[in-house]
Formats: structure tokens, C-alpha cells, sequence
């Protein structure tokens, strides 16, 4: 008697495949392209703001305060310390990727496997999703400023508080598409073949389930920046010296109207990340969503 071999899933080398999907998406889509670049700009800024800082993010120069943009050795000015705005963007910038970073990182950590419960077992449903809901209920920005304020004002304490306060909608998006894993034939092959259901999980559902958890991700970072720049203008997040584009902003709005471009400059810089992030993501999200994928 010839034995059946049970369907495997076609996340084995799929993975490959959905990679070789994505580029090709990226590189037809202008505005994929753009932030594609626009991502890789900020993150090699990031990695090399030593270099590429003219002067350190705390290095004050009391007799330049106030200097307008293009004023020699000072390419965007200084603001009423004298300290370089350039140079404190670049580190900005940098502090805002580690925040977004932890803060994703966390959220895929604690959201991934709940979802997976969730979605793959109907009891554990039942309870998961009702405290998920419970946490849906409030604004994103009302949690993260809450668990910042508990945990004290650090970029440690702002990314944990922004990466929990991003689990419920990990956690949703996962087991959203755990559901319709679950009811593919490779899995349904693996049931009859009397596979456990951990294995079921890790070796059919998890590696299936990873496009969508890196499209999520495109979509959490941006909402992490600007969290982590909301918190740090609070005061609930980096704290000075440090340079944070939060804290540029917070100190600006003291003296607006004698050095606008103070304010202009980071603000500036959150808007060009947060869009380069979106628009990396828009275009992952149409080229690895399972409904519009071949």
C-alpha cells in the first residue's frame, strides 16, 4: 500500500517567493521606491549620526544663539542655547528609530503568539479577544502616556510603553489571519495526519503569518515615531540634554516667533520619516496581502 504524503504548506521556501513579490512591487511602484529610499536615507543616517553630526547633540555654544539657517558652520542655525539644529535632528532622528524599533519589536514579542492562541484555539478566543477589546476601547496615545508616566521618563520606559500599547492591534491583525490559515488544506492535510497543534502552529500558521506581521510592523513604526515624539514634548519620554525631534519641538514653542525654523526643521523630519515608513508599508501591504496576492 502506497503511502500519502501529507500537504506541506507553502510557507516552506514561500517565504522566498513572497521576498521576490515585494521587490518587484517596490521597484513598479513609485511611491514604494520613494520610501524604500526615503527608509534606507533615514536609517543610514541613524547608524552614522557620530559622523555625520557636525557638533554633538549637547555641545552648546552660548555666544551663537538664535543663528538663522545657512549661517556659516551652522547649515539650519541654532536655537537659544546655540546648539547646533542640525546636528541635534541627526540624533533625533536616531533616538526616534531605537524608540520605534523596541517599541515594534515588543509589540510582534507579546502580539504574535496571543494572536496565534487566539485564532487558532476557540476557548482561548473567547477570552483573548474580549481583553483585547476592552484595551481597543482606549486612544492608542491615552495608554502609551499612561504606562510612560508609570514606568518614569526614559527611551526605555517611552519604547515599552508605546510597544504595549501596539499588542492589541498585533495581537487583532495575527489572529485575523490565523482564522483563515487554519482553514487551508495543508493545515486540515496535518489534522488528519494527527500533527499536534503546537506543531501546527510553528511550522504551517507562524511562517504564513509573517507577511502580514512585517506589513503591521511598516505601520506601527510611524505610529511609534510620533508617539515617542509626543512623549519626549511631554516630558514623558528622552530627557535633555539628550536630543529628541519631541524635545526640540517642546523647547521651540518658547520662542516661536523669534526662530520659527527651530520648530520647522524636526517637525520637518517627523513628517519625512512617518511618510517614508507609509509608504514603504502601502506598498508591502499590496504586494504580500493574501486577498490580492496570486
Amino acid at each position: 500500500m502506497t503511502a500519502v504524503a501529507p500537504l506541506t504548506s507553502p510557507a516552506e521556501g514561500g517565504l522566498g517567493a513572497s521576498a521576490r513579490r515585494a521587490w518587484r512591487t517596490l521597484r513598479a511602484s513609485r511611491a514604494g521606491t520613494v520610501g524604500a529610499v526615503l527608509v534606507a536615507l533615514v536609517v543610514l543616517v541613524a547608524l552614522l549620526a557620530p559622523l555625520l553630526a557636525p557638533y554633538g547633540q549637547t555641545e552648546v555654544h552660548f555666544d551663537t544663539p538664535f543663528q538663522r539657517p545657512a549661517t556659516v558652520g551652522f547649515a539650519l542655525g541654532t536655537d537659544d542655547l546655540g546648539r547646533d539644529i542640525l546636528s541635534r535632528i541627526i540624533y533625533g532622528i536616531r533616538a526616534s528609530l531605537q524608540v520605534g524599533i523596541l517599541s515594534v519589536l515588543l509589540a510582534i514579542a507579546v502580539g504574535t503568539p496571543l494572536g496565534l492562541l487566539a485564532g487558532y484555539f476557540p476557548k482561548l478566543d473567547a477570552v483573548v479577544s474580549r481583553l483585547n477589546d476592552v484595551v481597543l476601547a482606549f486612544p492608542y496615545l491615552i495608554i502609551a502616556v499612561g504606562l510612560a508616566a508609570i514606568g518614569g521618563a526614559s527611551l526605555t520606559n517611552a519604547a515599552i510603553a508605546l510597544g504595549i500599547a501596539q499588542v492589541p492591534t498585533m495581537l487583532r491583525v495575527v489572529r485575523a489571519e490565523t482564522l483563515r490559515i487554519r482553514e487551508r488544506d495543508y493545515v486540515l492535510s496535518a489534522l488528519a495526519m494527527d500533527a499536534s497543534p503546537w506543531h501546527i502552529l510553528l511550522q504551517h500558521v507562524l511562517p504564513n503569518c509573517v507577511s502580514v506581521i512585517i506589513v503591521q510592523a511598516t505601520i506601527i513604526m510611524p505610529t511609534a515615531i510620533i508617539g515617542e515624539a509626543l512623549l519626549s514634548f511631554l516630558g514623558l519620554g528622552i530627557q535633555p540634554p539628550s536630543a529628541s525631534l519631541g524635545i526640540m519641538l517642546s523647547d521651540a514653542q518658547q520662542y516661536i516667533f523669534r526662530a520659527p525654523t527651530a520648530a520647522v526643521f524636526p517637525g520637518v523630519a517627523i513628517v519625512v520619516i512617518c511618510l517614508a515608513f507609509n509608504l514603504l508599508g502601502d506598498t508591502l501591504r499590496d504586494a504580500l496581502d493574501p486577498s490580492t496576492s496570486a
